[in-house]
């Protein structure tokens, strides 16, 4: 049976800021703060849990033969359905489908509010929650998902495991080497704004590391 565990003391300032966050707040690039009506509801799920390793958070790799962002590295998530009562549903019904997670063992933090996606034009909800009672997730259909990963926050924030990088499109931001993966973009940053919310960020980090571009990370990371 899996440990039941209580909201962990690293995560309280988090919890504690989720519900007056702005998206002024965020500081987001200009196309991710954007308007369009037509843009698609979508959520996902920024789990963290206290691992063996110390606090870490649940990342997958998107099959490479999907036709949107394949071979990214992404939290677990999706497309709205129109059952869906909330973003928090659509996230925990999305990681369960993918990744056999078990939705009665994670408690919701709170929210971000939605960030425009205007390439695949979806409006996205990024859910913040604690794993309170961690148990077994892995890949289910290997035609969306080709990895799941408990990635430990002292693995991914490490300085040596940190870029900033230069990709498509005159795109800057974050990137970070772990485990053969590449996280960079849309869940890259994401999750830089949730931790600098909770105090959880090293200044090192946020100041980001040497500038590359996507063919050098990739190379980098081990992709």
């Amino acid at each position: 049976m899996s440990a039941v565990r209580p909201l962990p003391g690293w995560l309280h300032p988090l919890a504690g800021r989720l519900p007056t966050v702005t998206t002024a707040d965020l500081d987001w690039r200009e196309d991710r703060r954007g308007a369009d009506v037509a843009a698609r509801p979508a959520a996902v799920l920024v789990l963290f849990a206290d691992g063996p390793a110390g606090p870490e958070v649940l990342l997958t790799e998107r099959a490479g033969t999907l036709r949107q962002h394949s071979g990214q590295v992404a939290f677990p998530g999706g497309r709205s359905d129109p059952a869906d009562p909330s973003p928090a549903a659509t996230a925990l019904r999305e990681a369960a489908e993918e990744t056999g997670l078990d939705p009665a063992g994670v408690d919701v933090l709170g929210e971000l509010p939605p960030l425009l996606l205007a390439h695949s034009r979806h409006a996205v909800t990024p859910v913040v929650a604690h794993w309170r009672a961690p148990g077994p997730v892995g890949v289910l259909d290997p035609a969306e998902v080709a990895r799941v990963e408990r990635v430990p926050l002292a693995e991914l924030l490490a300085p040596a495991a940190v870029r900033r990088l230069r990709g498509p499109g005159g795109y800057r931001g974050p990137a970070f080497a772990v485990r053969g993966l590449l996280v960079w973009g849309f869940t890259a940053e994401v999750l830089v704004r949730v931790l600098d919310l909770g105090g959880l960020l090293p200044a090192a980090v946020a100041a980001g590391g040497a500038e590359v571009d996507l063919e050098e990370a990739l190379r980098w990371a081990g992709a």
